[in-house]
């Protein structure tokens, strides 16, 4: 695996190095040691998948707030996504910064999201599926979130928003926490 640090500090995009031959190509997609060693989370606790059905398909910007903040780890197991990441940490230089990614089937590869990120990502084909390590546990009284198209962020999607859950559509505004 290599590991590419983003704009976004310690968020990583992680390619895999697959092995092929004739009856296809392995590859690992998570290793204990090698996270540990770029001083990533290395522990798991949850883990699940998105299926979209149509090219379009918007799911986020979505959160969790403290006392559950999560890392994950994203990759597109089938088809292609636009995959977003915001940095929601007001200490940080790259506070309400962002970085897109394509990850698909075909380029194996994955994002590191640290704590205190946003996430969300746009299906750029039909069928496409996203797996998600999570290291808290899902908890729906810390689940936060805000507008795709929140003009705080400018977030450029390259493809139209075509299917979008009310939830994620009426989600408010994002308030800035600018610190003293």
């Amino acid at each position: 695996m290599r590991f590419t640090e983003t704009a976004l500090n310690g968020a990583f995009v992680i390619d895999l190095e697959p092995i092929g031959d004739e009856r296809g190509l392995f590859a690992r997609t998570w290793c204990r040691k090698e996270f540990e060693a770029h001083g990533l989370v290395a522990t798991w606790v949850q883990s699940s998948i998105s299926v979209n059905n149509r090219k379009g398909t918007m799911r986020g910007m979505h959160y969790q707030d403290a006392p559950n903040e999560e890392v994950k780890l994203v990759c597109c197991t089938a088809g292609a996504i636009y995959d977003v990441i915001v940095d929601l940490r007001p200490t940080s230089p790259t506070y309400c910064q962002h970085v897109g990614v394509t990850l698909s089937a075909d380029n194996h590869r994955a994002v590191y999201i640290p704590k205190q990120f946003a996430h969300g990502f746009l299906t750029l084909e039909d069928k496409s599926e996203v797996s998600y390590h999570m290291s808290e546990f899902y908890s729906p009284a810390s689940a936060r979130g805000f507008r795709w198209d929140d003009p705080a962020f400018k977030i450029a999607w390259p493809e139209p928003i075509l299917v979008i859950s009310e939830k994620d559509r009426t989600w408010p505004a994002f308030t800035m926490n600018v610190p003293s």
